[in-house]
């Protein structure tokens, strides 16, 4: 389980940032053109983490990620659970955005900076294994979903002040 938490500890610094722009930012009424853009976003940044995930769960990825750090591999199950759960929690944080729910702007702001992040770790792992790592095919596209949701989200969001509640 030392391959997970490697995972792990990276993923809860990004929650982290996805969490305190949740907070920091809200979703006021007269912004649902920008929601619904945002909410488009977020499907498509959801569409290619799926893609994203197909490539890596073909090409061992549980495997690999974990042996060049010199760690044994991860559960294959656990692997498999814990992305399909975050793509059905992105997937239904779509209509969450619409309404401007909060909850989903945390789903939604961790997709697009985990999808950033894949984007640039996945060349950089290819490079340090010498040549092809799971994942880096779709990593730029997964990377630009990411930037497009980020620039959404952050069109459909404010600043929250002390007044709004958020």
């Amino acid at each position: 389980m030392r391959s997970v938490l490697a995972s792990l500890i990276i993923l809860t610094v990004v929650a982290a940032a996805a969490l305190r722009l949740a907070i920091v930012r809200s979703s006021p009424p007269g912004l649902a053109s920008a929601r619904a853009a945002a909410a488009r976003s977020v499907a498509l940044a959801t569409a290619m983490q799926a893609a994203h995930f197909a490539e890596e769960y073909a090409t061992d990825f549980h495997q690999r990620f974990p042996q060049l750090l010199g760690l044994p591999a991860m559960p294959l199950s656990f692997f498999v659970i814990f992305n399909l759960t975050w793509l059905a929690i992105w997937t239904l944080s779509v209509a969450g955005i619409r309404a401007g729910n909060n909850g989903a702007f945390f789903a939604a702001w961790f997709l697009a900076l985990a999808a950033m992040l894949n984007g640039i770790a996945h060349p950089l792992l290819a490079v340090a294994a010498g040549g092809y790592f799971p994942g880096v095919v779709t990593a730029p596209f997964i990377a630009a979903a990411g930037v497009v949701a980020w620039r959404r989200l952050h069109a459909a969001t404010r600043p929250a002040t002390a007044g709004s509640g958020g």
